[in-house]
């Protein structure tokens, strides 16, 4: 190796990551010692030995490769590859042996998972249980191994609930809390492989991506794919169905757990992205979606148990429940489209509770980075204290539920009537204090705003509002 080859690798990078082969793309823990090249090149063995005997076919002789040229192979003088594309390194036996991926006895219990999470998460305490319940269960099964005859299955969950009612947000804070790598990909962009899309190993690909390329350490993560009903199977076609029931097929083998050849800092396979194999037995999949008219599918198998006598169910009782989707079945799900192989591989089935004015109230104030708290944090810069009267939370509640789409509709009330406000309040440093009431919500009134030692009335009119 030259000297100027060995100047221009930068040290920290060298130990951190593998070398890549020019041409197989195959890292060094697969292909063997590389063979570095001027022009910072690196080869494995098997493709140097291939384009010796290339050129050996050729009638070049052995001896003109002492003169040996890069560019004669179609080699770039430069190859940069920036870290989003090198794998990292794997730990030495020694190494795992000091000091594990996961120790058993940090996996904080069930009862102290869910509590984290009700400093985030409004509501939802049924759904909270249940996914630290299997979580817990799903590391504790990941860092005890295999010990004797019984072996532990995983434990992928389902989450159904209506659009806004925190299953994304219920992810993002369990996988922050337990400080492992979190892939969030969306099921509407993968299709079967071949077609144009996503395929089904591009979900690895962003997980692996969020572990910072650490093979080890993405085994241990959590997938979360969202909108699931999408590839749902599609009726009446007579078309190919490569965005629905060939997707779930797809999936089958990421859920069960086998080894996944990926690539590296990209989405899609081709011959200038590195590969390598991830094998997801140890991943937690967890899988969301709101699953539009499945409470039809609900209603219709509970109302044909309605017949005619005394004892017999009403034709509408199920009509006006809100809480419907908490009776679904496996056979509700497969009428709506999953087929039998797919729900199969994700055990635990539960619900999310749809949004209600209390907890609406609830989210815009309780939780740790509640909006009204942020905005209070915002004009207290300004030295301004931001008060929000009870019936104002009740009229922003309400129009939030009007908008049918959860707890998403909040920012955007709020961000429609902060607007003046946060305009407003800035030209007068005399301003001390701004309350909106529900007058204001409804755009009957003005904010109540209290100068420093004096009260006065709104500066904020209601042809400003408008």
């Amino acid at each position: 190796m030259s000297e100027n080859y060995k100047d221009h690798i930068d040290k920290d990078d060298k130990d951190k990551y593998e070398d890549i082969c020019y041409i197989c793309r195959r890292p060094e823990s697969k292909a063997g010692k590389m063979v570095h090249l001027p022009g910072n090149v690196c080869i494995c063995a098997d493709c140097m030995q291939k384009t010796f005997d290339t050129i050996n076919k050729n009638g070049s002789p052995y001896g003109d490769m002492m003169n040996f040229n890069p560019a004669m192979m179609g080699f770039s003088m430069q190859q940069d590859i920036p870290n989003s594309q090198k794998l990292k390194k794997k730990k030495t036996e020694e190494k795992k042996q000091e000091k594990p991926v996961l120790d058993i006895k940090k996996i904080p219990a069930p009862h102290i998972i869910k509590g984290e999470l009700d400093e985030f998460v409004i509501g939802q305490d049924y759904a909270k249980k249940v996914i630290s319940v299997a979580v817990y269960n799903h590391y504790k099964r990941v860092a005890g191994g295999i010990n004797d005859d019984v072996e532990i299955e995983k434990s992928n969950m389902l989450m159904l609930g209506p659009t806004g009612s925190g299953k994304t947000y219920l992810v993002k804070t369990l996988a922050r809390l337990l400080n492992v790598p979190l892939a969030i990909t969306d099921a509407t962009s993968l299709t079967e492989a071949g077609y144009i899309g996503d395929d089904v190993e591009s979900v690895i690909s962003k997980l692996l991506a969020a572990a910072d390329n650490d093979v080890e350490r993405a085994e241990h993560g959590i997938v979360f794919i969202d909108e699931i009903d999408k590839i749902a199977k599609k009726r009446n076609t007579n078309s190919r169905d490569v965005s629905g029931e060939s997707v779930q097929q797809g999936l089958l083998k990421l859920l069960e757990g086998s080894d996944v050849e990926v690539p590296v800092g990209a989405t899609s396979k081709n011959a200038m992205v590195p590969l390598t194999t991830v094998n997801t037995k140890n991943i937690l999949f967890i899988c969301g979606g709101a699953f539009p008219d499945l409470d039809k599918i609900i209603r219709n198998r509970l109302n044909k148990s309605a017949s005619i006598g005394f004892s017999a169910d009403l034709k509408d009782k199920y009509d006006q429940d809100p809480k419907i989707l908490e009776k679904v079945s496996v056979e509700d799900l497969r009428e709506f489209g999953m087929i039998p192989e797919f729900l199969g591989r994700l055990p635990i089935v539960f619900t999310l509770e749809g949004m209600t004015k209390e907890m609406l109230v609830k989210i815009l104030c309780e939780p740790k980075n509640a909006i009204i708290r942020q905005y209070q944090k915002l004009l207290a810069l300004d030295e301004v204290d931001l008060r929000f009267d009870d019936s104002a939370l009740e009229a922003i509640a309400e129009k939030a539920l009007e908008k049918r789409t959860g707890a998403r509709a909040l920012r955007a009330i709020i961000e429609e009537f902060m607007l003046d406000i946060m305009y407003e309040i800035p030209k007068d440093d005399n301003i001390g204090k701004v309350t909106i009431t529900r007058d204001y919500i409804e755009h009957r009134g003005a904010p109540l705003i209290e100068m420093r030692g004096i009260n006065k009335p709104s500066l904020i009119t209601q042809n400003q509002q408008a």
